[in-house]
């Protein structure tokens, strides 16, 4: 079957996929052969190659060493995973890959940046069933900046509520509520819970995240059901990072929310035994 001709410059997967099939060729490999080395079909690397399919990291990874392109594959698939958003999300995440302090808000979801690969797919598969894998591809992609050796600093702030919605089932629930209990003991990273017992608060109006930077305007980010607001404007930030302040000063401390978090993961998600047996709310 004729493959299909790719115009690098349409797109970073066209681009990917472009470069793939040079480096394979010129390695002088089938398809069969190529995938035998990095662990895959034949299929899936033409399907890459034509633009069909979206790469994996782990997948470029093992590209890059056995085509000894360099690290190519693995600096192309930030690029094309970051281009699997959502065009509202795009300019945002890649503000967000480079804010030096990141202050967010969430009423009923765990960040982004700490969701664990379970807690995203469930959630993402509620209105990206059809592009799922490519999406949490993408999401896990987003946190890679919590891994650098200089990352940013995150501070986030949990309604209650977030730990009670179950999404994706009980076990889904007790590794992600442990996940950000594993990066307490970092320094860059702080969590706090807003309790139900706060009440009214400045967060009523909706989840929303600002970042700061070294060299650039602080920015202010919340959503709609289909599109992100992003705002340099002064007062705008200035009011919203009072308003954050607020809800740190009424959140449990560091230490209490993260008993809480425990707490909840015993009682509502640990492991139960028995056919009568219910996780306590």
């Amino acid at each position: 079957m004729r493959s299909r001709e790719l115009d690098p410059s349409v797109s970073p997967l066209d681009y990917y996929g472009y470069e793939l099939r040079r480096a394979r060729e010129g390695a002088g490999l089938t398809l069969a052969q190529l995938g035998s080395v990095v662990f895959c079909t034949g299929s899936l690397i033409g399907q890459i190659e034509t633009a069909a399919k979206v790469p994996q990291r782990d997948f470029s990874e093992r590209l890059d060493a056995a085509l000894g392109t360099d690290g190519l594959f693995s600096r192309l698939v930030g690029l094309v995973l970051r281009s699997q958003l959502p065009g509202w999300f795009q300019a945002f995440a890649e503000l967000e890959a480079n804010a030096t302090y990141i202050s967010a808000y969430q009423c009923q979801l765990v960040y982004g940046l700490l969701q664990t690969e379970a807690y995203a797919r469930a959630v993402l598969s509620v209105e990206q069933a059809e592009r799922l894998d490519e999406m949490v591809a993408a999401r896990l992609e987003r946190q890679r900046v919590l891994k650098r050796e200089q990352p940013p600093v995150l501070w986030v702030v949990l309604d209650e509520a977030v730990l009670y919605r179950e999404i994706g089932g009980r076990e889904v629930m007790r590794d992600q509520l442990a996940n950000p209990l594993g990066l307490s003991g970092k320094p860059w990273v702080e969590l706090q819970v807003l309790p139900f017992s706060a009440g009214q608060h400045t967060g009523l109006m909706g989840s929303f995240t600002l970042l700061r930077f070294d060299d650039h305007p602080d920015l202010h980010y919340s959503e709609s059901y289909d599109a992100g607001h992003m705002t340099a404007n002064p007062q705008l930030i200035r009011g919203r990072s009072v308003g954050y302040a607020r809800l740190q000063a009424e959140a449990l401390s560091p230490r209490e929310s993260a008993a809480l978090i425990a707490r909840v993961m015993e009682e509502r998600y640990g492991e139960q035994s028995g056919p009568d047996a219910r996780a306590v709310a």
